[in-house]
């Protein structure tokens, strides 16, 4: 077997000597090469009906971490983002629902990440955290704030540091409204979620989460920020440890 037809049937070895993804698996998809030892790259986008295509660049780590590099227009100097924040940044209207949202170009058509394998290191980091949850490792449920126009409770999902920051900001805001909402932009006349739904709080250990000491979180770098300064985010950096 030549070099060419080695380096695709394994496009990534990983330190084990494992291949990362196989040729049958990323048959197709248009940008796609070996980006270091422990990631590769793929062209992919995210469309807005107001705006059109964001394109950009998909690094897929073998740890589960996923990055995107924006060009959605020349000089974009947005780099390692979340796909989360990608696709808020691309002013995708029906945003946190990044995998169908993102796309990838496979033989020419647009294919959602979720209907392809480049999702798989994500997925299983993915379970294990649930794992680790479900045996006391702490996690960040879904919260609500109250409109103070309309007086209506608003969900804000706490999955990532871009979001958690969002909340955060949120709720120091005396004067939050239902159009600072940063995703799913949304007004006052639209309805509450339903008392049923809101039971449901996204926590990876409890679906019905009341907010128990082992599975919330009370601080950590994921939900604390050192440039903000609010008093429980000073508090927080001058007790952590360097």
């Amino acid at each position: 077997m030549d070099n060419g037809a080695e380096e695709r049937r394994c496009v990534v070895v990983v330190e084990d000597g494992s291949a990362m993804f196989s040729e049958e698996e990323v048959r197709e998809i248009c940008g796609f090469k070996r980006g270091g030892d422990d990631h590769v790259e793929v062209t992919c986008g995210c469309t807005s009906h107001c705006y059109g295509d964001a394109v950009g660049t998909l690094r897929v780590f073998v740890s589960g971490d996923l990055e995107i590099s924006c060009d959605c227009t020349p000089g974009c100097q947005e780099d390692k983002l979340t796909p989360a924040a990608f696709e808020k940044h691309s002013g995708r209207e029906t945003a946190r629902k990044w995998k169908n949202n993102i796309w990838v170009i496979v033989d020419g058509e647009k294919v959602p990440l979720s209907k392809t394998a480049l999702l798989k290191y994500y997925n299983q980091a993915l379970s294990k955290t649930a794992n680790r949850s479900q045996t006391g490792r702490v996690c960040h449920r879904d919260e609500f704030l109250r409109c103070t126009q309309c007086n209506k409770l608003r969900r804000f999902r706490l999955r990532t540091k871009e979001e958690c920051r969002a909340y955060h900001d949120a709720f120091i805001n005396d004067h939050w409204k239902c159009s600072d909402m940063p995703y799913d932009k949304i007004t006052c006349e639209e309805d509450e979620e339903r008392a049923s739904r809101r039971v449901y709080r996204g926590c990876l250990r409890s679906t019905t989460c009341k907010g128990c000491t082992s599975c919330v979180c009370f601080g950590c770098g994921t939900c604390r920020f050192s440039d903000c300064r609010c008093q429980t985010c000073i508090d927080f950096t001058r007790n952590t440890k360097p």
